[in-house]
């Protein structure tokens, strides 16, 4: 009696334990097909006020009909939708700009940082045992290359940089 009572046990154990899934970090775990709650409702057709005056068509261009969630959440809250366009770099960040690119830039970087991710997630991919139980290792195999904020403030503070909107280091 004792040996069956024990025999269920360990199996309602390990049955329960295979519930955890660890999915919590690792989102393309659970999905085996397509999200329908991504899937929006395109606006209804309506005769424009003159047929004279619509825009050339563009072809993979935006069309009026399209759905446009973030415009509509910003109408909604009494802001501009038109403010979402982009407009290139404003006035104020000009220098910003200049200042970032003056060495030149390259229109394929992420591509490039996109190909290089790809070898160094193939190098330092999953353990035998993190394959088998499904784990997520993005925190471990991307460790060696986060940056502590605090050291690298008080870093730069010992350089002589000037960082106004960094608060004073703690005295020790």
């Amino acid at each position: 009696m004792r040996t069956s009572a024990l025999v269920i046990g360990f199996a309602a154990a390990m049955g329960l334990s295979a519930c955890g899934g660890g999915t919590l970090n690792n989102i393309k775990a659970g999905q085996v097909g397509p999200d329908e709650f991504a899937i929006l409702p395109t606006r209804s057709l309506s005769m424009p006020p003159d047929l004279a005056v619509l825009p050339a068509p563009t072809p993979g261009g935006a069309n009026i009909t399209d759905p446009n969630p973030q415009g509509d959440a910003v109408a909604a809250l009494g802001g501009s939708p038109e403010r979402l366009a982009d407009r290139g770099v404003g006035a104020a960040d000009q220098a910003l700009v200049a200042q970032a690119a003056r060495t030149g830039s390259d229109p394929a970087i992420r591509q490039q940082l996109a190909v290089e991710d790809a070898q160094w997630r193939a190098r330092n991919g999953r353990r035998p045992l993190e394959r088998i139980a499904g784990t997520p290792v993005y925190q471990r195999a991307y460790a060696p290359m986060a940056l502590d904020g605090v050291a690298e403030q008080r870093r730069w503070q010992r350089a002589g940089a000037i960082t106004s909107t960094a608060p004073a280091p703690a005295a020790r």
